[in-house]
């Protein structure tokens, strides 16, 4: 363990020399993502998938759409709910078992910034009020890491959405009945774009990876619709952020988020 922690200070301390030059360990500029893919259509049997890569992180996410029970407080509105699975394949560090507090907060991080952006239009996925509605599930499981889960989590869920089909149900008696077999797409109102940045040492940078997240003292992952606005915002790490650079990062998430989002979009409706 000796040995381990002394390479990622020599690591850390090579970072912020690099750093202090202007330059990252791959090359990038300090507010530059590396290379994005998305593909659509990656499970064929799910209501919508997609597989995204972000440099060597990749996720696949798939929805699964089916009727469910409302949440007592909001019987006329259907669900949303995101998850996320590190598969042991993906790094040598993850192990089998129940999820660890990190992989809880990435699901919930990406949840929150689809959920409150108000992305898909629940109001629309109610088969009976009170009774019966439409559930969306976006279950994220990541097959490759190297830095930023975040972002690709998020891009791959809402990639997914975007590709989304959802069958029909009628409220029958007293059971939610399938009546229309032709998949219409799920009502959706604007796209979300998370941007994470990591802070290592005075230096911020847009989307670390493996060794950058490995050496950062904070990061804030900030996420914006399509009309520009921030719709959430949370801060990790054990550093914090003054206000000009909380500030920063949202001027930079807002700018990339553009750039991005013009990406998702060509996936709209493509399965």
């Amino acid at each position: 363990m000796a040995s381990t922690s002394v390479i990622d200070e020599l690591k850390k301390s090579q970072i912020i020399d690099l750093l202090d030059d202007g330059k990252r360990v791959d090359g990038r500029a300090l507010d530059e993502f590396r290379t994005i893919t998305i593909e659509t259509n990656a499970i064929p049997k799910a209501n919508g998938s997609a597989r995204v890569r972000i440099g060597d992180t990749e996720v696949i996410c798939g929805i699964k759409i089916q009727p469910d029970r409302p949440f007592p407080d909001t019987g006329d509105k259907g669900l949303f709910i995101c998850t996320a699975e590190l598969l042991p394949l993906s790094h040598p560090t993850v192990e089998t078992g129940p999820p660890q507090p990190p992989v809880i907060e990435l699901a919930r991080v990406v949840d929150r910034g689809i959920r409150e952006s108000h992305m898909v239009d629940v109001s629309q996925l109610v088969i009976e009020k009170d009774k019966s509605v439409i559930g969306v599930f976006a279950d994220n499981v990541v097959v490759d890491y190297d830095g930023n889960l975040f972002d690709a989590c998020s891009y791959a869920s809402t990639a997914a959405l975007l590709s989304s089909k959802t069958p029909k149900w009628s409220w029958t008696g007293d059971a939610p009945k399938l009546v229309d077999e032709d998949e219409s797409v799920l009502p959706i109102n604007t796209i979300p774009v998370s941007v994470t940045m990591g802070k290592i040492g005075r230096h911020i940078i847009v989307d670390p990876n493996g060794d950058e997240w490995a050496s950062m003292d904070a990061r804030i992952t900030i996420t914006s619709d399509s009309d520009g606005n921030i719709c959430a915002l949370q801060k990790g790490g054990s550093g914090g952020f003054t206000q000009d650079e909380v500030n920063r990062c949202g001027e930079i998430s807002v700018r990339l988020g553009a750039k991005i989002r013009e990406k998702l979009q060509a996936h709209r409706g493509s399965q």
